[in-house]
């Protein structure tokens, strides 16, 4: 199976958000310490927000924190958010 570069950076950032979590982590210091793009994140967060994965908040303050318990997430289910239906070759 081939991983995408988004599919590999989802799964950076959400391990990222469990790491840094009890809070809201703000999406500048996760793009910082992954080395992803700013503008790269926002596509990826958009459709981990979307799929429930990650909830957002706006404005000063705000960030990004897990919805769920680290250990409740697998990957294939984050790779099929960033990716689509993933496909063995």
């Amino acid at each position: 199976m081939m991983i995408s570069t988004r599919g590999r950076y989802a799964l950076r950032v959400l391990v990222d958000l469990a790491e840094h979590g009890g809070g809201l982590v703000p999406m500048k210091d996760v793009a910082a310490r992954q080395g992803i793009s700013k503008k790269y994140m926002e596509q990826i967060m958009a459709l981990l927000v979307r799929d429930g994965y990650v909830e957002g908040v706006h404005g000063k303050g705000g960030g990004y924190r897990l919805l769920r318990s680290p250990a409740d997430y697998t990957a294939g289910e984050i790779l099929r958010a960033a990716e689509g239906t993933l496909a063995c070759l």
